[in-house]
């Protein structure tokens, strides 16, 4: 693998004509179809079966059968079919790994028409090929697309998408060259938070811009003019499309917040450590409290309202997965750590002082420091990594690419 090199994922904006528009909604309709009749297919072969599932390949020998039964699958590209038989049986490796690892499993769910939203070519060239501001698309012919940026590297796939403001094409590229920023020579711990978003082991904090909970009062407005329409009607349709851009705009404010910061964080340290938090653990459980050590305290007492909509609001996974991918580009370096008593330990002398989320300073009875609590456990965070391999491990991209390249 080259070093030099990354892959990336370039987003545009598709302008399609009212007639394109129907066709992508055609050709979206089937797809969804398709892997709802794949996934049911699999279920009945399961039960009937003596649990035993139909494969994948044994799926896709079935698509020319398909197109000869119901023509109007011939409309659209085989290699788009293939890759919606290809998303079922990635449903069905997640739910099997899930299972090993005595995860909650997540049986594939059918998937209905607001769960559904893209289609992929999965080879460049085999349906979809960019020409200057053109994307040619199989079956559906040439949409002008906003080409913001120039494409970079080798292309490799292309993903259509619906989203609450139109149509847009996500170009997968692979050999995509690195830009490298300069070496600092410094490093640092962050803890993320609530009450402010990040603190640095240098004592500098990061703001927590809480976007949802600032358009909650437009959010509440735009979900009860959706509630009060007829089921179905035009004028429902319209008030879930406004509903859909209300959320579409959090989402992407708070996306921006997390470039930028990261951005940030990537110019100014070589290394930067963080606590490996285990999100979904936190924000999921019914009657646990997070710790401030990475995991989830059992006391009895009912989850305080409104502490899962915080922390998915300030999305820290997001944010370490976009740092992570930045750093990369970057040549720079993210490590995760073990959260346990980061939040407990004395940073100046190790002593474990116990403290629930409420106490917000750490005052240690040992050595006497008063500090931040966020702060000390950015120290805390700090010292782990430096330890050595045996309290950190490098963070990965994992399967999702980026977006957006540090400049």
């Amino acid at each position: 693998m080259d070093t030099a090199t990354v892959r990336t994922t370039f987003k545009y904006q598709l302008r399609p004509t009212p007639e394109q528009e129907q066709a992508l909604d055609l050709v979206l309709w089937r797809c969804r179809t398709l892997y709802n009749v794949a996934l049911e297919q699999r279920k009945t072969w399961w039960e009937r079966g003596q649990w035993v599932s139909a494969t994948y390949y044994q799926q896709k020998a079935e698509l020319p059968d398909l197109k000869t039964a119901c023509p109007e699958y011939a409309e659209v590209n085989a290699q788009v079919l293939q890759d919606v038989i290809l998303r079922v049986e990635r449903a069905f490796q997640a739910f099997f790994r899930r299972v090993k690892n005595g995860e909650t499993p997540g049986y594939p769910r059918f998937q209905g028409r607001g769960r559904y939203h893209s289609f992929t070519y999965p080879q460049y060239g085999g349906g979809a090929v960019l020409d200057g501001g053109v994307l040619s698309l199989s079956k559906i012919g040439r949409i002008p697309l906003r080409l913001h940026r120039p494409l970079q590297g080798t292309l490799k796939t292309v993903t259509i998408s619906r989203e609450a403001d139109g149509w847009y094409a996500s170009i997968s590229c692979a050999e995509v060259p690195r830009e490298p920023l300069p070496l600092t020579g410094r490093e640092t711990g962050i803890d993320v938070g609530l009450k402010v978003f990040l603190v640095t082991a240098g004592g500098e904090h990061v703001e927590n811009p809480r976007h949802h909970r600032k358009a909650e009062k437009g959010l509440r407005k735009a979900q009860h003019r959706v509630s009060r329409r007829t089921k179905g009607s035009k004028r429902w349709w319209k008030a879930v499309g406004h509903c859909a851009k209300k959320y579409q705009k959090v989402k992407r404010q708070r996306s921006d917040f997390h470039h930028k910061t990261a951005l940030s964080l990537v110019r100014d340290y070589d290394v930067i450590y963080l606590e490996d938090l285990q999100i979904r653990n936190l924000s999921r459980r019914p009657n646990a409290k997070p710790d401030g050590n990475g995991g989830y305290a059992h006391n009895g007492a009912a989850h305080k309202a409104g502490l899962n909509k915080s922390i998915n609001d300030a999305g820290w996974y997001a944010f370490r997965r976009i740092l992570t991918c930045k750093a990369a580009w970057a040549g720079k370096r993210v490590e995760v750590i073990p959260p346990a008593y980061t939040s407990q330990d004395c940073s100046g002398c190790g002593e474990r002082i116990y403290k629930s989320l409420s106490v917000r300073t750490h005052v240690c009875t040992n050595c006497g420091l008063v500090l931040d609590r966020d702060e000390n456990a950015a120290l805390n965070i700090l010292a782990s990594g430096r330890a050595g391999p045996s309290g950190a491990n490098v963070a990965g991209c994992g399967e999702r690419s980026l977006r957006s390249p540090a400049r």
